[in-house]
């Protein structure tokens, strides 16, 4: 099957929580409302589909000139290995343009993904964590 990518199209909160919990994305899944508010207020979604399965996803919150965080890549198992993950940061950058970083925090599981798609690891960040 052929993936087509948008930057147009919302996927519904029922879409991104079962990508995120085929994906294992650490998010609150539990919570329609909070993944709902999480992608309304958000700067940039790209989308991957296959046919009408939203196969990955790419989130960004970004001012367009200097800095953008990539707050969640996810690619559905079935769909991993494909080059979606790949494609998803390369549509964010080209969307995002020349100007601006891309920042994100990764899940254990992808740090060693990261490096082979362009992105330099950074030891200066810090976090305050949330409290739920």
């Amino acid at each position: 099957m052929e993936i087509t990518y948008s930057s147009d199209v919302m996927p519904t909160p029922e879409q991104v929580i079962e990508l995120y919990n085929n994906a294992g994305l650490p998010r609150p899944t539990d919570d329609p409302e909070r993944i709902k508010k999480m992608f309304e207020n958000s700067n940039l979604i790209v989308t991957a589909w296959d046919g009408d399965k939203l196969a990955g996803v790419s989130r960004t919150i970004t001012d367009w000139v200097w800095s953008s965080y990539l707050a969640d890549l996810a690619v559905s198992p079935d769909h991993q290995k494909w080059g979606i993950g790949k494609k998803l940061i390369e549509i964010t950058r080209e969307k995002i343009g020349e100007q601006s970083m891309i920042l994100l925090l990764s899940v254990p599981t992808a740090m060693s993904y990261y490096p082979k798609v362009g992105f330099t690891k950074e030891d200066r960040g810090y976090i305050i964590h949330r409290s739920r």
